[in-house]
């Protein structure tokens, strides 16, 4: 199934946690988080143009810089997740997005995601502009989902919060 890039959010196929994925409290392990919600990103970036063709053809790719990760609730083996990406914002050569991570039959969300994203140049390993068709993708993704309502956990900072 191909996904739509500008389905606001972007939504990934539905993804399954395995086995080997839950750790001794018997819960989905924390690092199967992130690859869960990678592999949403990639779904999405794949269908603007940003997928392994990119980084063979072109020489170029994207990086996580940052990523700030909230755990709601657990998920267990075989649970169904379907995980969303908002992009919030973008320029020349970085990309801020948002993402969700729900179980795809309850409907509770598990855990949010939000990141940092840079444009590299593989063979300088630095970070470079997008190239115009990748812009327009982003431009049009962007204005696609600038009808959504910015997600009331975005741009959390973490930290003890001292009593006065």
């Amino acid at each position: 199934m191909r996904q739509e890039p500008y389905e606001a959010p972007f939504r990934s196929t539905v993804m399954t946690v395995k086995p080997d994925w839950i750790d001794y409290n018997g819960h989905l392990n924390m690092a199967y988080y992130n690859v869960l919600f990678d592999t949403a990103v990639d779904q999405a970036f794949l269908a603007i143009g940003l997928g392994p063709d990119y980084v063979r053809t072109r020489g170029a790719s994207y990086f996580t810089a940052e990523a700030h990760v909230c755990y709601l609730r657990e998920l267990h083996e075989g649970d169904p997740v379907v995980a969303s990406v908002q992009v919030l914002d973008w320029d020349d050569k970085r990309l801020h997005v948002f993402q969700e991570l729900c179980h795809a039959d309850d409907g509770f969300l598990s855990a949010t995601s939000e990141q940092l994203l840079l444009h590299v140049d593989m063979t300088a390993r630095k970070v470079a502009p997008w190239p115009d068709d990748i812009r327009a993708a982003l431009a049009a993704m962007a204005a696609h989902h600038a009808v959504l309502d910015r997600p009331r956990r975005a741009g959390r900072s973490i930290g003890i919060a001292r009593k006065a």
